[in-house]
């Protein structure tokens, strides 16, 4: 305690020489192609996404969106990053998709353009944040314990 403040200007003299930390701008990563790079996960599926400028058109593991998610619920949640950062039908999206079903699939890739949507463009983050499409949803099948019919259930229960 020996350098203490007395007075305002002593003050203000210490609070300009206190140097403002400025935090730089995140910069846009991309290959030498113009993609962007990401994964994403959900349940037990792994989807590796890149994306780049183009049409809007989506391919998981060499077919088209409407072949390989059919039902248009999957296909819902595979446009949300877009129309929520307002870039609908500006890129092209190329992903492999390994393990789960089409429902873990499907948000695996969602997880996987919003990543990689907010890797192309840093402006495009708070929104996709905001939407909690960033983060990854942790949630998994529980396992099956020793002595148990499953997760959790157990067998009847009989007195004799």
């Amino acid at each position: 305690m020996a350098d203490q403040i007395n007075s305002l200007e002593e003050l203000g003299a210490v609070a300009t020489a206190t140097p403002v930390v400025v935090v730089a701008p995140r910069e846009p990563k991309r290959d030498s192609l113009g993609r962007s790079y990401a994964t994403g996960k959900r349940k037990d599926a792994v989807a590796r996404v890149w994306i780049r400028p183009g049409s809007g058109k989506v391919v998981v593991n060499g077919k088209e969106m409407a072949v390989y998610f059919a039902r248009p619920v999957l296909q819902m949640i595979l446009r949300q990053p877009f129309t929520v950062a307002g870039v609908t039908g500006q890129f092209d999206v190329f992903a492999t998709v390994a393990g789960g079903g089409l429902s873990g699939q499907a948000g695996a890739v969602k997880h996987g353009i919003s990543k990689a949507l907010q890797l192309y463009d840093p402006t495009l983050r708070g929104a996709l944040k905001a939407a909690g499409f960033l983060t990854r949803d942790s949630r998994v099948v529980e396992r099956k314990k020793y002595g148990k019919a499953k997760a959790r259930k157990s067998f009847q229960f009989s007195k004799r």
